[in-house]
C-alpha cells in the first residue's frame, strides 16, 4: 500500500495541477463583450430602427399605387425607351448587381463621367443624383431619358412609343386613369413617375447591425452577444474616432447632403466634374422641379429646399453622401468608382491627404491613421450593414395581356 504521506503529496500535486489548468483555461476563454459607454449606446441607437416609416410622395400622384408600380416595372426593363432600342434602365441598374452595374463609370450609348449608384432606399433621399441636380425621384428618372449618352429618347420619342404601343398605352391608362394625351413633356414625366413608383419599393431589409442595435435598445445581452466582436470594434470607430457618423448618419446611414471626400474629380485632362456646384446650376434652370408645373402637389409642401438652395463656391467638387445599407454589394465606390473595395475606402480615409480638401467650408475629414486591425474592424462593421437573408431579385415582368 502507498504510505499516507505519499498519497497526500500526490493529492497536493494534483490539486496544484488543477489550479494551473484552470488558470490556463481562463486564458483561452473568449473575451467578454466590449462594454459600450452610455454615449456610444446613444449614438448607435440613432441609426435605427429600420425600416423607417414612409409615406407617398405628394409630388407624384401615382406614388405607391399598384398599377403605377406594375407599369414602372415594365418600363424599367424595356430597351425601346432608348433612342437606339438597345438600352434600358436595367442596363446600368442590374437587379442581380444590387441595382448597379459594377463599372467604375457607367455606359449607355456612351461612357459617362460617373458611377451608376445603387437604387436601394432612394425614397428616403432629399436630393437625387451624385450632384443633387434633381429634387424628386421622378425628376432624376428623366435624366437618362433625356441624355443622348444614356438612353436619350426624349419627350417626342417617348410619347410616340407610348401612344403607338397597345401594351404601353394600356399600362399608362391603368396607372394614370386616362389615355396618353397630346402633351409630350407630360407623358415623359408620367413615365418617370411610374418608374419612381417602382423604385420606391426597393427598400433594403434588416441586417445583423439592426439586430444588434435593437437588442441594445431592449437591453438584450444575448442578442448583443451574437454580433461579432470585430464589428463592435469597427462600430465604435465609426461613431467615435473615425467621425464617420457625422456624414453617414441616421437609419439610412447618410445625412442626405454633399461632401468633399478627398477623391480626384478630374474627368480627363483639362476637364473637371464640378459636382454639387454644377448640380445646383442645373436644378435652378430645370423645368422639372418641385417649383414647376409637373409637381402634382398644389401646396408645394416639399419644395422649401428647392426654393432656398443657393449656389456657393465651396460646393465645387462635392458629391452626395451615399447611404451605407448593402454597401458591401455596391462596389466600386465614390462618384467615379475610383475605389474598388471597402478595404480601399477605409484605407483612403485612413491615409487621406488633407491638402486635397477644400480650403473653404467645413473641414470634417481628418487623416485617421488607422492600424491594420482597426481598418479590418471597420470593414467588418460595414459588412454587417448588408441585409440578411437576401431577398429574391426582381426580374423582368412576364408579358401580361392588357385590355
Amino acid at each position: 500500500m502507498t504510505p499516507w504521506h505519499s498519497r497526500a503529496s500526490a493529492a497536493a500535486r494534483l490539486s496544484a495541477l488543477s489550479v494551473v489548468l484552470w488558470l490556463l483555461s481562463g486564458l483561452a476563454m473568449p473575451a467578454p463583450a466590449l462594454q459600450l459607454t452610455a454615449e456610444e449606446e446613444r449614438r448607435i441607437l440613432r441609426h435605427g430602427p429600420w425600416p423607417p416609416a414612409s409615406r407617398p410622395d405628394p409630388s407624384n400622384r401615382v406614388s405607391g399605387t399598384p398599377a403605377a408600380i406594375a407599369f414602372g416595372r415594365t418600363l424599367f426593363f424595356d430597351p425601346r425607351l432608348s433612342v437606339s432600342g438597345t438600352i434600358s434602365c436595367a442596363t446600368c441598374h442590374q437587379p442581380d448587381r444590387a441595382w448597379a452595374d459594377g463599372r467604375t463609370r457607367s455606359r449607355g450609348h456612351r461612357t459617362v463621367e460617373r458611377n451608376a449608384p445603387s437604387l436601394f432606399n432612394l425614397r428616403f433621399n432629399r436630393w437625387f443624383g451624385w450632384d443633387g441636380a434633381h429634387d424628386t425621384l421622378w425628376a432624376q428618372n428623366l435624366r437618362p431619358l433625356l441624355d443622348w449618352r444614356e438612353m436619350g429618347i426624349g419627350p417626342a420619342g417617348a410619347a410616340r412609343l407610348v401612344r403607338s404601343d397597345r401594351q404601353l398605352s394600356c399600362g399608362y391608362r391603368r396607372a394614370f386613369g386616362a389615355a396618353p394625351g397630346e402633351d409630350d413633356d407630360l407623358i415623359l414625366v408620367d413615365l418617370a413617375k411610374a418608374l419612381a413608383a417602382l423604385l420606391e419599393t426597393l427598400v433594403t431589409g434588416r441586417t445583423p447591425f439592426d439586430d444588434f442595435r435593437d437588442a441594445l435598445a431592449r437591453n438584450d445581452a444575448a442578442g448583443q452577444a451574437r454580433y461579432p466582436a470585430a464589428a463592435v470594434r469597427g462600430l465604435r470607430l465609426f461613431i467615435g474616432r473615425g467621425n464617420c457618423a457625422v456624414c453617414h448618419f441616421g437609419p439610412a446611414f447618410t445625412n442626405g447632403e454633399f461632401a468633399d471626400a478627398g477623391v480626384p474629380h478630374f474627368i480627363e485632362a483639362g476637364r473637371v466634374d464640378p459636382g454639387r456646384h454644377g448640380g445646383i446650376r442645373r436644378l435652378r434652370s430645370s423645368p422639372y422641379t418641385l417649383l414647376g408645373r409637373f409637381n402634382d402637389d398644389p401646396q408645394r409642401s416639399t419644395a422649401a429646399g428647392t426654393r432656398h438652395v443657393r449656389l456657393r463656391e465651396s460646393a465645387f467638387g462635392e458629391f452626395r453622401v451615399p447611404g451605407l445599407r448593402n454597401v458591401a454589394l455596391t462596389a466600386p465606390y465614390m462618384h467615379a468608382g475610383s475605389l474598388r473595395t471597402l478595404a480601399d475606402v477605409v484605407h483612403h480615409y485612413s491615409t487621406i491627404d488633407e491638402e486635397r480638401l477644400h480650403a473653404g467650408g467645413e473641414r470634417i475629414l481628418r487623416r485617421l491613421d488607422l492600424s491594420e486591425r482597426e481598418r479590418s474592424d471597420l470593414v467588418s462593421f460595414l459588412e454587417t450593414l448588408t441585409e440578411q437573408p437576401r431577398r429574391p431579385v426582381v426580374r423582368k415582368p412576364a408579358h401580361v395581356q392588357c385590355r
